[in-house]
């Protein structure tokens, strides 16, 4: 396991993509639309970002910007601005 083979980066893509939806469709818990707007900004620029690399042939570089992507949609559901409740997606519940 110290490769990050193409059917690995396919099936992260498909559960970042599902979280983002998931994310985008959900309540803001915390009122605070600003911070919402900025926190899916920067996901779908790192999602953007990791289908450039892969569209390139650069996994390693697509798999760590879909980390940063799923990093930042765990992290806006921990503190309430996407009110989700899907531990396969998410820490959360």
């Amino acid at each position: 396991m110290d490769k990050i083979t193409e059917l690995k980066l396919k099936k992260y893509f498909s559960v970042t993509s599902r979280a983002l939806e998931k994310a985008k469709k959900s309540r803001n818990k915390l009122g605070m639309k600003e911070k919402r707007d900025d926190f899916l900004d920067m996901i779908e620029r790192y999602f953007s970002d990791a289908k450039y690399f892969y569209k390139k042939g650069d996994f390693v570089n697509a798999f760590a910007a879909l980390n940063y992507a799923h990093g930042w949609l765990d992290a806006g559901a921990r503190i309430g601005l996407f009110d989700v409740h899907d531990s396969k997606l998410f820490t959360v519940d």
